[in-house]
């Protein structure tokens, strides 16, 4: 232990205290109440969906929350609108005011036709469908992000579950850009992996480490995806745990049983 005496450590102790109860304060108080004007229930069943992918500052919860939805039903009005069924799908609301009425008329857009993920595409070398390039893509052996061009977090795969992810993922992440998707102290290193890569000063960026938490050795690559024309398209990341491929010990293994 550091050599305070114990007059200091009460001191910090006391500041800690004074600084914890503080922060409580204000999140029960002014935070807390801004998010209760603000969020409805589909935004904290999200909230609660992920939460385990931020941790917990305090408490761990020991059950999961399963809210009451609730029915909002606006009340009628005395002056409740009028809707009139014109041709081709148009319709006309005509509402009623005391100053007199006005008539709004809207007229549908003709919606393009839903995709089907079943039927084949020209894919690459060959034919997909979309159904089966999404099976192909979470039954390779590694977890895949992709960041388009514009740095929106656009796609990652389901390689394993939530809580076998080595980089966890989350739903609510796709379409943010790609700051809001990393801790503040690893942004400086992203930016400067997107922009050499956006560059061209190289093509492929590499780092592993070590989890001895996990027992696995992670290997991540960070990838240039560009088109034929080789203009850069987006940046595409792979993590994979290779400690099974530094356990090999043998040259060949033919074995398919």
């Amino acid at each position: 232990m550091p050599e305070e005496s114990i007059e200091q450590v009460m001191a910090d102790f006391e500041n800690f205290a004074t600084e914890f109860e503080s922060m409580i304060f204000k999140e029960e108080s002014i935070l807390l109440m801004i998010l209760l004007e603000a969020f409805h229930q589909d935004d904290w069943l999200s909230i609660a969906e992920e939460s385990d992918t931020y941790g917990y500052a305090i408490i761990i919860p020991t059950e999961k929350w399963i809210p009451k939805r609730e029915q909002f039903v606006a009340e009628e009005t005395p002056h409740e609108p009028v809707q009139l069924k014109l041709d081709e799908g148009a319709k006309q609301q005509v509402i009623d005011t005391p100053e007199g009425q006005f008539t709004i008329t809207f007229t549908p857009k003709e919606k393009p036709e839903s995709h089907d993920r079943t039927s084949q595409q020209a894919f690459g070398n060959g034919f997909l469908s979309v159904e089966e390039a999404d099976l192909i893509l979470n039954h390779l052996p590694m977890e895949i992000t992709f960041v388009n061009k514009d740095e929106i977090f656009q796609y990652y795969n389901d390689h394993v579950d939530f809580e076998e992810m080595i980089f966890k993922r989350t739903p609510s992440q796709v379409g943010r850009n790609v700051e809001l998707c990393h801790p503040p102290k690893y942004l400086k290193k992203v930016k400067a992996i997107m922009q050499g890569l956006r560059d061209g000063d190289k093509d492929k960026y590499v780092m592993w480490f070590k989890s001895e938490s996990r027992g696995k050795f992670v290997h991540v690559t960070y990838a240039a995806v560009r088109d034929k024309e080789g203009c850069f398209q987006g940046v595409l990341e792979y993590v994979q745990d290779i400690q099974p491929y530094r356990e090999i010990e043998s040259d060949v293994y033919r074995n398919l049983d």
